[in-house]
Order: C-alpha cells, then structure tokens, then sequence
C-alpha cells in the first residue's frame, strides 16, 4: 500500500511531463497572445462592464451607482441621442456607397488588362491611408472655405461654395465622401470573390443572348452574395466605430451643433473632456450591443438573400 502511494506522484509528474513535451511548446508560442488576450482585451473588458455601473471619474476611487448611468443614457442625455441620429446616418449612407464603389472598380479590375496590378495596389493605398490623421487634416484643408474643392467650384462653374466642413448642413457629407473614398479594403474581398466565380457561367449566358447587365444581376450578384455580406457585417461594424476622421475634420468638438458628433467621438468626450469614465463604460456597452443588434440583424436577414454552394447539395 505504501508502495503504491510512493507510485502515484511519480506516475503523475511522468504524465505531465510527456503532455508538457508534446504540448510544450504549442503553448509557448500562445504565451504572447494569451497575455495580450488577458491583459489588454478581456482585462480591460471586464474592468469597464464594472465601470459602468460606478461613479468614476478618473481622478478618485469609483464608487458604485448601480443603474444611473444607464438611466441617464435612456432618459436625460440628449446629446447620446444626436450622436445616435449623427452616427446611423453615416453608417446608412457610407456603407451600401463604399460597397457599390468597391464592387465596381473590383469588376473594372478583374478584366485582364495591362498594368493591372499596378490599378489595384494604387485603388488599395486609400484604405490604408484614410483613417490616419494626416489624410483627415488634408481632407480638412480640401473641403475647408477656401480648399481646393471650392477653387474647382469656382474656376468651373464660377461659384464659391460654403466651408464645408464647418457648415451644419454639409459637414457630415464630407465625412461619407471620405469613407467612401476608403474602398480599398471590401474592393480587395470582391475581386478575390469574383475570381471564384466559374467563367462557363458567362459563356453559357452570352450564348443564351443575355445582356451584360442581365448577367450582372443573375450570376455575379447571386454568386457574389456571400461576399457581399461579410463585406456589408465588417463594413457596418467599422462605421460605428469611425472616430479619427470626425475627431480631427470637426476639431474634437463634434462640428457645428454636433452635426459631426459621432458615438465614439462623443465617448471620448465624456472619458477623457469631461473626465466621466463610468458614464463613458457605459457608452461603450450601450455601443457593443447596438452593433450586436445590427450584427444579428444581418445574419438573420442573409437567409433570404444569401447564396451558399454548399447548400445546393
């Protein structure tokens, strides 16, 4: 019996040992995203869920206030409702323009012409460049009172146009023209989705007598529709987070009347202007689970209009 007992412990360490020899090192290489996971994603998730629910003001210990930022989001905070009205409106006009822009030029940029290549890397730099700060100053400084968009205005039509980026009416239109200018991304997902599609699909088509347009709308599209929704669930989801160019273009302040005062800029206005971090945690609650919402909206809508291969099978 005492033999048996001096047994275990060795045959554990023997068992651990091998699982740590075939596993080891699998874990080793997660080492650095698990921290990152844990320390900087899940970490700071968890502490701003609690923050939400305090009276935290970035300078004291936070005491709890249960519901009331909540409460006051819901019932007494109207600016949260004009950054909701600034915010879905960008989002409902920047996002089906960006697409349609992006699935054009991905259909121009699949036909076999020279220097194609070249076209795709030049059509994808505004994507990388769009949501850094000095593309939202330059932008600034083209749609601003005397811009070059107003010197085009006036040497062609002879009329001097408004400071856009200033005027309560315009001001958001500037911002869908800059997003709409970041095509590059979704342009990339669609020319790689319109090179899986079969070229019989075509060929058959044309002999049929089908028009460019009818073949647009009966192959490519049907086809493509899979694409087209992981572009439209990824594309929605940037929307809503789109800070940089409303922050720099409307000086922080959210524009004129808060024409320009998205939700994450408003965000960061309660955080870091007027140190209400607790309401801020709340903020970024209430966002995850309006972009849930729409999220889920869309996987629910794709079951009537999205087409998968696998599921003629």
């Amino acid at each position: 019996m005492t033999d048996g007992r001096q047994k275990m412990p060795s045959t554990l360490a023997a068992r651990l040992a091998k699982e740590w020899r075939q596993s080891g090192p699998g874990y080793m290489f997660l080492l650095p995203w698990l921290v990152g996971f844990f320390g900087l994603t899940l970490g700071p998730t968890l502490a701003s869920l609690y923050l939400s629910f305090t009276d935290y003001d970035l300078l004291t210990s936070p005491s709890w206030a249960g519901l009331d930022n909540y409460e006051y989001a819901f019932t007494r905070d109207r600016r949260l409702g004009n950054a909701l009205e600034v915010t879905f409106t960008y989002v409902l006009f920047s996002v089906p323009l960006k697409l349609a822009v992006a699935l054009l030029l991905a259909m121009v940029l699949d036909r076999s012409v020279r220097g194609v290549a070249f076209y795709r890397a030049t059509y994808y730099l505004p994507s990388l460049l769009g949501a850094s700060v000095a593309i939202a100053v330059l932008w600034r400084q083209i749609f601003g009172a005397e811009g070059l968009f107003n010197q085009l205005l006036l040497v062609l039509f002879g009329w001097q146009g408004p400071a856009w980026v200033t005027h309560p009416d315009y001001a958001l239109s500037t911002l869908v023209v800059l997003a709409i200018w970041q095509f590059g991304s979704p342009m990339i997902i669609f020319l790689a989705g319109l090179r899986q599609i079969p070229q019989d699909l075509y060929e058959a088509a044309s002999m049929d007598g089908a028009s460019g347009w009818r073949q647009f709308w009966r192959i490519t599209l049907p086809l493509l529709a899979p694409v087209i929704f992981f572009n439209l669930v990824l594309q929605t989801i940037e929307g809503f987070k789109a800070f940089t160019q409303a922050f720099i273009v409307s000086g922080g302040t959210g524009g004129p009347i808060d024409s320009t005062l998205f939700y994450s800029l408003y965000l960061y206005e309660e955080a870091f202007a007027n140190f209400r971090m607790g309401y801020a945690s709340a903020l970024a609650w209430l966002l995850l689970v309006i972009i849930a919402i729409f999220t889920a909206i869309a996987f629910w809508s794709s079951k009537y209009w999205v087409y998968y291969e696998d599921e003629a099978r």
